[in-house]
Order: C-alpha cells, then structure tokens, then sequence
C-alpha cells in the first residue's frame, strides 16, 4: 500500500515536473524582423517571454520558404504560429479576401483602428471560419495603406491598359481587382518581385510605404501613386490543434500577447508608414509621388463595384462577411 502511494506521489510530482517544462514555439512570418509582421512576432515573442518559461524562435521572411510552404507548415503543426498577409490567404479560406476588396476599407486611420478593435468580423465570424481550416486567427491588423509604384504615371484606368501588375498569389480577389481597374495582373511571390522589376517584367507593384521604403523599391520604379482603394493586411494565426491541447493558462498566455501585440502595432503601423514616406522624400527627392483626386478615384470606384458584388456571389458566407462588414464599418465612421 506504501509502495503504491509512493509511486503515485512520484508519477504525480513526474507529471507537474513535465507541465512546468518551458516549451519552445516557431513562429514565421512573410517579412523582416523591422516589418510590421515582425514587430508584431517580436512584440509577442517579449510577451509571451516575460510572462512565461515558455520560449518563442522567431523565422523571419524567406528562412522557411515562401508563404504558401508556411502556410502548409503551420496547417501540418510544423510551425505553432505564422505572421502573414491576409491576401496569401484567399485562396485557402475565401472570406479573407474582404480586405482586399477595392474601396471598402477607409483610409481615415481613426475609423479603421477603431473598425479592427471592434469589429463583429474580426472578432466573432472570421475566428469561426478559419477554425475549419485547422487553424486559430490571433489577430488581424493594417501594416499600410497601399501605395502603387509604377514606371509611368497613371490617373485613369485607361491609363493602366496593358501595365502588368504584381498582385500576391493565392488571392483570386486581387486578380481581380487589377483587371477591373484596367490592367493586367500577374500573381507572384515576393521572392521573384525584386528581380521581374529589375528586368522589366512587371510594370508595378503595390504595398504599404514602410515596405517601399524599406526594400528600395521606390529606386525600382519612378511613381509612388496613392489610388485610396485599400489597406495591406496582416494576420497572426497558430495551428489549431496545437492552439486546442495548451493548458487554459497558455491559452490565456496566447491570447494575452495577441492582445497586446494588436494594440502596440495598430499604432506602430501609423509611425511606421509615416517614417516610410519620409525616407523616401528625404532619400529620392526627385521620385514623383501622386494622390488621385476625388475624380480620379471616381472611375476605379465604379470598376470596384463588380468586385464586390462577385465577392458575395463566391458564397452565402462571403455574402454574410462583407454585410456585417459594411455595418461594422458604418459603427466605426459614427
């Protein structure tokens, strides 16, 4: 009877020894460590660090492959956690692609940081439907509003007839979008980017100033244009099953740092795109930048509307997403 209590009293300490274990975690992410994926996953990383044994190692863009291979890594438990644009994510999970539908998001930053604190989408649908896909949605933030470089000037979308355009692969909706707007797009990683501008392969590109700046891509290219029709998202997202079997303190602990990591990059987000722009004035100061006017934008508008409508015929869940969308949007404008 002693023998028995003595072992159940060592399995016992044996089990509580094994749970106090610090666990290390992957996380990977589609940019660099000074990208907003990557403050983010830092800004996690510190969190989950201080307030845990648990250990974080971080993978910074291109250690680990290209998006759509961490994407499978993270599905298969290879990786615990992924950083990504929510535009590599439309092929996978269709509903993903509200974000990128054109002129939908505001570009008041106010308005839109407030949309992404409360949003019933955010915070309540999309969480449901990416579960089904074996994964759990931390976090969804904007990295930028998108700034379009291009070789030559565009204002109308006559102007763009015939410009090949980079749009991000796995994402039909930015497809598209481009084509709606008159050119013609051409799906591609950001690995091959740099080197089809460099030959000439493509005519442009779009993302948010930090990343412009931060990657030279105003030296490859001759026009920054602000066209207002979007926001370059980026998501957090674990593996589902590695999400489900954490103890409820490390569940808490994940959903804690997640937290905090939205609300520090919601605004380091602003600073970020703000410094971007600056180097690029300071640093090429003969490199033209354009805002579209009200008119301008007037045409491109109207081409959106097909996008959208299109984007609510994929499903009756795409439907029901981008509705709670615009009432979520108009709650944020009030």
């Amino acid at each position: 009877m002693k023998q028995k209590m003595l072992k159940g009293l060592i399995l016992s300490c044996l089990i509580a020894a094994t749970a106090m274990q610090a666990a290390t975690w992957k996380y990977a992410m589609g940019e660099g460590l000074n990208d907003p994926q990557g403050l983010y996953a830092t800004h996690f990383k510190s969190y989950i660090e201080e307030n845990s044994k648990n250990k974080i190692q971080l993978y910074a863009v291109g250690a680990l492959g290209e998006e759509t291979d961490m994407m499978e890594q993270v599905q298969a438990g290879l990786l615990q956690f992924l950083g990504q644009s929510a535009g590599y994510m439309g092929g996978t999970i269709p509903e993903m692609d509200v974000f990128f539908v054109p002129y939908l998001l505001p570009t008041d930053v106010k308005e839109l940081d407030t949309f992404f604190k409360n949003s019933k989408v955010i915070n309540k649908m999309l969480p449901a439907i990416v579960r089904k896909h074996d994964l759990e949605l931390l976090s969804i933030y904007p990295e930028g509003e998108f700034g379009t470089t291009t070789f030559k000037e565009f204002h109308s979308p006559a102007d763009l007839k015939g410009m090949k355009m980079r749009v991000m692969p796995g994402s039909p909706l930015l497809v598209e979008t481009w084509a709606a707007f008159g050119a013609s797009p051409v799906p591609m990683t950001w690995g091959e980017t740099i080197g089809a501008l460099k030959t000439n392969m493509i005519d442009g590109e779009e993302n948010p100033v930090i990343w412009i700046a931060a990657y030279g891509l105003d030296k490859l290219s001759n026009v920054l244009t602000y066209t207002g029709h979007g926001h370059f998202i980026g998501t957090a997202i674990a593996n589902k099953k590695f999400f489900d079997n954490l103890s409820t303190k490390n569940k808490k602990l994940v959903k804690d740092a997640a937290t905090s990591a939205q609300k520090y990059i919601l605004k380091k987000a602003q600073d970020l795109d703000a410094l971007g722009l600056g180097r690029i004035i300071r640093s090429n100061p003969d490199y033209k930048i354009v805002t579209l006017t009200a008119a301008e934008r007037a045409p491109f508008i109207k081409r959106s509307e097909s996008v959208q409508e299109s984007f609510g015929k994929i499903s009756s869940s795409n439907k029901a997403i981008v509705d709670q969308m615009k009432k979520d949007l108009a709650a944020a404008a009030e």
